[in-house]
């Protein structure tokens, strides 16, 4: 079994936990190779020589292995793409949402996973449409935003569904989300938890100028077209996280992508458990648990 691996290069006091995840690997028989770049930020900080491939490698691999946080993790489906190649996450960050391994317990999860004890979880993408030549970052996992830039103002969104319209937003941005992006950026917003199996995306507003103003959840083959001005006449389009400048005279269209990312889930990590364990649901401040 062949294994790749991409990482966070920005904390290279995270990186000694490669060495003991790789010596399981090797412990097990598994051959594994180490996204490049990734493998000369371990050279570079850490003297680390690890075997490396650019990321047409991943493609001859069974499983790939994300370390890092969630921002890793959407980094790696960002990278692997069409390649539908199941994404195991080890979390070396903080909350770690989309992880369901840690370094600590990476020996058993590696264990469950070549003995066929795993989950491999289909996720849907958001792709922003039209905007394949200007930048590499079309798919998200997350979520695809639309927000104001450099100025306090407001900006104006004219929403439609399948072309019809929908609402006119004053805000400080919109939100749309897949049900893996539920739990980010729109539940901080206000937006509801969706499940995965929902086949749905929910559209949320971000610090809205009007009460009744709410998040409105809709079929994930629907087509959403945005229409933004204001004061700055340009605003940002974030998808999961990478921004793109466009200016107000340009409408974006966001669609459900073609293909799918795969997640590998552990026995026992189920989205219920994470909302209880990482977001603290049902947790009584006085110390007791509901």
């Amino acid at each position: 079994m062949r294994f790749f691996i991409y990482g966070n290069t920005f904390q290279a006091d995270k990186a000694r936990h490669l060495q003991s995840i790789m010596a399981s690997l090797a412990e097990s028989g598994a051959e594994y190779a180490v996204e490049k770049s990734f493998a000369a930020f371990l050279k570079g900080s850490t003297g680390m020589d690890v075997p490396a491939s650019d990321a047409a490698g991943g493609g001859k691999s069974d499983f790939i292995l994300s370390i890092g946080g969630d921002g890793t993790f959407l980094k790696t489906a960002q990278a692997i793409g069409r390649l539908s190649i199941p994404i195991l996450g080890v979390n070396t960050g903080r909350m770690g949402f989309l992880t369901d391994a840690s370094p600590e317990n990476f020996k058993d999860a590696l264990d469950m996973l070549l003995h066929g004890k795993v989950k491999v979880e289909e996720r849907s993408l958001l792709h922003l449409c039209g905007f394949d030549a200007e930048t590499e970052y079309t798919y998200a996992l997350n979520d695809i935003a639309v927000l104001k830039r450099d100025t306090s103002s407001m900006i104006t969104v004219r929403a439609y569904v399948n072309g019809e319209y929908l609402n006119t937003y004053q805000a400080d941005g919109l939100v749309v989300a897949t049900p893996t992006g539920s739990t980010a950026y729109s539940l901080s917003a206000g937006g509801p938890v969706i499940m995965p199996q929902t086949q749905s995306i929910v559209i949320t507003p971000v610090a809205p100028h009007s009460l009744n103003i709410r998040p409105i959840v809709l079929c994930d083959s629907w087509d959403i077209t945005l229409e933004v001005c204001g004061r700055n006449r340009r605003y940002l389009i974030s998808v999961d996280g990478n921004s793109i400048t466009c200016d107000e005279q340009r409408a974006i269209t966001i669609k459900k992508a073609e293909h799918k990312v795969k997640i590998v889930r552990l026995p026992g990590h189920t989205l219920f458990d994470n909302l209880r364990s990482k977001f603290m649901w049902g947790f009584d401040g006085r110390g007791e648990s509901l």
